[in-house]
């Protein structure tokens, strides 16, 4: 038996899955330690009297991960080299009660929306002057910002609703407050993030409202680039391209996940719109803000795609062109309406039709990135590997999207941008030296 440590008041922080569930984990991170906990996020080291897992429910893979997790640590409380295990996020919330009957050595189980009641189980006060205030875990140079939780929208795929609940918009002076305190604190880059962006303020001020939010969040002093993700097509706000074609500290980048490129498979998932709409849609936002970086997401094998809707979304990829795309199994959500469906998708199928799209778009993103061989772009530096810098350009994610690398020979400071030129380029990469 292993034995314990010194861990005094010690708090490990693990969070499992999506940007957003990051961002709840930087609040509560936050809201310890101005309670005077100290508290470590992702920690390796066994020094910590409690772990607090943020869990993910999504998807299969995500929910295994999190079980895994779990078990991990109920294994390691058990061994006493942890005192408490408690559980938070969309798991927790969605599965409590069967997973208190079958992982009794976890201490408490907390939904989404049970910061409050996760703290006071911690001995710690919630600290109102702390909202807007958020340290991060992510490079400083960069961070998320959450402006709406929840979402309103019908998908019959999606348990998103189950788990986080309807959407509820932040107020605009609530996110610019807590802009220009990131921004005090180093952030350069601001990363919008939401279950959907484009329905930010229907709630509150009654209109689709992220542009108004856009312009106020532009003008904070310190962010260079705004960057957008998790639009939904049906409604989409048609104001925000002209914004976005306005600031220059907004980013020529859209995530926008459409899930199909079947008509009839996209009523199926009660998506609200059409690939003929959709294509219109893509093709007006190309008009508006020439050279914007489009990245989707799509969902293979949902009941009823056959081959041939299959050969709709793969010719739907074909034609459009996209700068960045996901491919993702369909795997069935309790309680959702596709649930109700037959999975009638071999498992071997969704991969193979998965592998088809991911070999398209590789193909696809080798010719856009050879485009770009000679170009010039200004690139954020988030880490250094190996013998190289490694950034971004202004259509990249983090940990998502391609990446610029930059022999170390060219010092340059992480966290900051410099002008690279492009000199060759691979599918998912580019390199380049530093010009200024």
């Amino acid at each position: 038996m292993k034995t314990k440590g010194i861990r005094t008041n010690k708090v490990n922080i693990v969070t499992l899955g999506c940007s957003k569930n990051l961002v709840d984990s930087e609040v509560l991170y936050t809201q310890l330690k101005g309670n005077g906990y100290n508290v470590a996020h992702e920690s390796k080291k066994d020094d910590a009297q409690i772990v607090v897992i943020n869990t993910c429910g999504f998807i299969d893979g995500a929910k295994e991960e999190s079980i895994d997790t779990i078990l991990r640590y109920a294994d390691a409380k058990a061994a006493g080299v942890v005192d408490k295990v408690y559980v938070t996020g969309c798991l927790s919330h969605r599965y409590k009660d069967e997973l208190a009957l079958e992982i009794p050595t976890v201490d408490a189980w907390f939904g989404t929306n049970e910061l409050p009641r996760l703290l006071k189980t911690l001995k710690a006060d919630y600290k109102h002057e702390l909202v807007g205030e958020r340290l991060l875990t992510t490079p400083t140079h960069y961070a998320y910002l959450k402006i709406a939780e929840g979402c309103d929208r019908p998908c019959s795929f999606c348990a998103i609703p189950l788990m986080r609940g309807g959407h509820v918009s932040r107020p605009i002076e609530e996110l610019v407050t807590e802009a220009k305190s990131l921004a005090r604190r180093g952030t350069k880059e601001l990363i919008l993030i939401a279950q959907d962006l484009t329905y930010y303020g229907l709630d509150i001020y009654k209109k689709r409202n992220l542009s108004d939010l856009l312009a106020r969040l532009s003008d904070v002093e310190g962010i260079e680039w705004i960057r957008l993700q998790y639009a939904y097509p049906a409604g989409f706000p048609m104001d925000i391209l002209d914004v976005m074609q306005e600031r220059s500290n907004i980013c020529k980048y859209l995530d926008m996940p459409l899930q199909s490129g079947s008509t009839e498979i996209l009523k199926a998932m009660r998506r609200g719109i059409t690939r003929e709409k959709t294509e219109a849609l893509i093709e007006t936002i190309r008009e508006k803000v020439p050279g914007i970086a489009l990245r989707t997401t799509l969902i293979v094998g949902h009941p009823g795609e056959t081959e041939a809707l299959f050969d709709e979304t793969y010719d739907f990829v074909e034609k459009m062109r996209f700068d960045r795309l996901g491919a993702f199994q369909y795997s069935h959500e309790d309680n959702t309406h596709s649930h109700t469906m037959p999975d009638d998708v071999p498992a071997e199928i969704k991969q193979e039709r998965a592998d088809a799209l991911m070999e398209l778009q590789q193909g696809i993103s080798w010719e856009l990135n050879q485009e770009k061989i000679g170009q010039t772009h200004k690139v954020l530096f988030d880490r250094k590997e190996g013998g190289y810098f490694i950034g971004r350009t202004q259509f990249d994610s983090p940990e998502v999207d391609n990446e610029v690398l930059v022999p170390a020979q060219h010092y340059v400071r992480l966290g900051d941008y410099a002008r690279v030129q492009i000199t060759s380029a691979e599918e998912f990469d580019l390199y380049g030296n530093v010009v200024s």
